[in-house]
């Protein structure tokens, strides 16, 4: 299958604990980053030199346009960091990013969503305290399904600090507890140029873990 050519990205969430791999997978891989974020100096002065460092919102859609101007690929590592109240941002934000994706003609994303979304909504194997942020990836989900984009939905599961090692990944399927946040980050990198990925949901898990 024939590799997509990507050169320049864009990650929405690059100071998060995935986004920030993310980017530094990005960066080793040789690509042109754009970083978008809300408050640059929570970038590592040691990415901010390699990057094009992009302030603004994603709640803001002409922000969030501007960001994604001139580039062949987009990112998403959205999070809520340690709030687990009920909230719209997450798949708000996401919408902004695919209409701007539209309208600029930029069809190729990856995103970081859920392992929960494996389960049913009601499900026993959600535990309480993540139904309202996994309610909103579960809104994430279906607006990348309607996109009609190059999408690729990589289904997380907890995300470790451990060293990077490699990964086995498989569509539709769950594979396991733990992912390396380094791993988690490369792939979302990687799936970019690998068409077998599009439209796809994709479990994921470090092998060393």
């Amino acid at each position: 299958m024939v590799r997509m050519n990507i050169e320049r990205v864009v990650i929405f969430g690059s100071t998060g604990t995935t986004g920030l791999c993310a980017t530094h997978a990005a960066v080793k891989k040789g690509l042109n980053v754009r970083a978008f974020v809300r408050d640059p100096n929570k970038l590592p002065d040691n990415l901010r030199d390699s990057v094009e460092v992009v302030k603004g919102d994603v709640l803001l859609y002409n922000d969030v346009l501007n960001a994604i101007r001139n580039t062949s690929a987009v990112v998403v590592a959205l999070g809520t960091r340690d709030d687990l109240s009920p909230t719209k941002d997450l798949s708000e934000g996401l919408k902004n990013i695919i209409k701007a994706m539209k309208e600029l003609g930029v069809d190729i994303i990856s995103v970081c969503l859920s392992a929960f979304l494996f389960h049913d909504a009601n499900s026993d194997k959600v535990p309480p305290r993540f139904r309202d942020v996994t309610a909103d990836h579960r809104r994430m989900y279906e607006v990348l399904k309607e996109s009609g984009l190059k999408y690729i939905a990589i289904f997380s599961p907890h995300i470790a600090d451990n060293p990077g090692s490699d990964y086995d990944v498989a569509h539709d399927k769950y594979l396991g507890r733990v992912v390396s946040k380094h791993d988690l980050g490369k792939f979302l990198i990687d799936s970019l140029s690998k068409p077998e990925h599009y439209g796809k949901v994709c479990g994921i898990i470090s092998k060393e873990m």
